[in-house]
């Protein structure tokens, strides 16, 4: 087994790659962002970093007297940024939440293990954010100050938060690996009838979980039925250029183990480089490695307010990429969702013969 760099390595590393992304590094010495950020507790060349406690119910609070920041999670194919303020937060042991206008966040704190609180000069000036990791040191949720945000907070926000212990380094655990498709053949008439009484998309988890499946195995077990529609792998980018041609609000959520990020609202300006999609918005920005994604389908959930269709996609590992519904328009009440039913509609279908196994 190789033996890490220790932090002193680790602060000569970042001294020859000025311009490297931290993610970058971090792999390129094949340790965690989270070690790569410990490495570097305390103040040196022009760098501030403080321990802090992650918990969201510390966090949460805290964040929301910053003013307006960009927020942002993560996978390892997709970026999620959002500006905004964080608004109600409701705790939970389990699972968690933010719920704003533009800030959407559900949370599951078990995997906020690791928080810092950064400063440093950049070529574009000081740049100040909370980052959080998981106890693996991957990144879970990121919190970025804008020109406009209340910089005045940030030194008392800092001073709450600030953990006890602020000695250099961490101690990271080996990363869960992702759970690959899982289904009960024996159960697909009991998974099609059950589907077929939910009134709310929430209740598929708990089904599929019932049932001895996750989300990627039912639907491979299913393809091709009522519920689910197998996509050529084109139908991602397909579906984010018709979005932006047609206007079409949508709700797209993107997440990790320890948070999921959801935007509300048009993807507008599309811009596509090598193997990345972009949407650049004003108050938004995704940033999807379309090379990652495997397998894509339109799956359709009963609700008390009539169907709920999303196009979803899945790395070759099985993990969730990217997840995005139809959004109703808050100002028509007669918007029924036909655009978005013909946008998904219009997608390209894979055979069943071409659907996993």
């Amino acid at each position: 087994m190789t033996q890490k760099p220790s932090a002193a390595d680790i602060r000569q590393a970042k001294l020859d790659n000025p311009k490297m992304r931290d993610r970058d590094l971090a792999d390129k010495l094949a340790i965690s962002e989270a070690e790569l950020v410990a490495a570097h507790l305390g103040q040196r060349n022009g760098e501030v970093i403080t321990r802090i406690n992650p918990h969201p119910d510390q966090l949460m609070p805290a964040i929301s007297k910053l003013g307006e920041v960009m927020a942002l999670t993560r996978n390892f194919s997709a970026v999620h940024e959002r500006v905004g303020t964080y608004g109600k937060y409701t705790s939970g042991a389990h699972a968690a939440m933010v719920v704003g206008h533009e800030i959407d966040l559900r949370i599951f704190p078990k995997h906020w293990v690791h928080g810092f609180a950064i400063e440093q000069e950049t070529d574009r000036g000081l740049r100040r954010t909370l980052q959080v990791f998981d106890a693996a040191g991957d990144a879970v949720h990121k919190v970025f100050m804008r020109e406009g945000s209340n910089h005045d907070a940030w030194a008392a926000v800092v001073a709450e938060l600030t953990d006890a212990d602020q000695s250099e380094g961490i101690d990271v655990v080996e990363a869960t690996p992702i759970e690959p498709a899982k289904w009960n053949p024996a159960k697909r008439d009991v998974l099609l009838q059950e589907w077929g009484k939910m009134t709310d998309t929430h209740q598929f988890m708990r089904l599929t979980s019932k049932l001895g499946m996750n989300r990627l195995g039912a639907y491979r077990l299913v393809a091709g039925e009522k519920w689910v529609r197998p996509l050529e792998i084109s139908a991602v980018e397909t579906l984010i250029n018709r979005v932006s041609e047609l206007k079409q609000r949508t709700i797209l959520f993107v997440g990790n183990p320890g948070n999921i990020q959801i935007h509300w609202g048009r993807l507008d300006n599309i811009k596509n480089m090598g193997p990345w999609v972009n949407v650049l918005d004003e108050r938004f920005d995704l940033h999807l490695r379309n090379d990652h994604v495997a397998e894509v389908y339109a799956v359709e959930k009963p609700t008390k307010r009539g169907p709920a269709v999303s196009l979803e996609c899945f790395d070759n590992r099985g993990m969730t990429i990217m997840q995005v519904f139809g959004m109703r328009d808050p100002n028509n009440d007669a918007d029924d969702l036909a655009q978005w039913h013909q946008i998904i509609a219009d997608l390209p279908t894979l055979t069943k013969e071409e659907v996993p196994a």
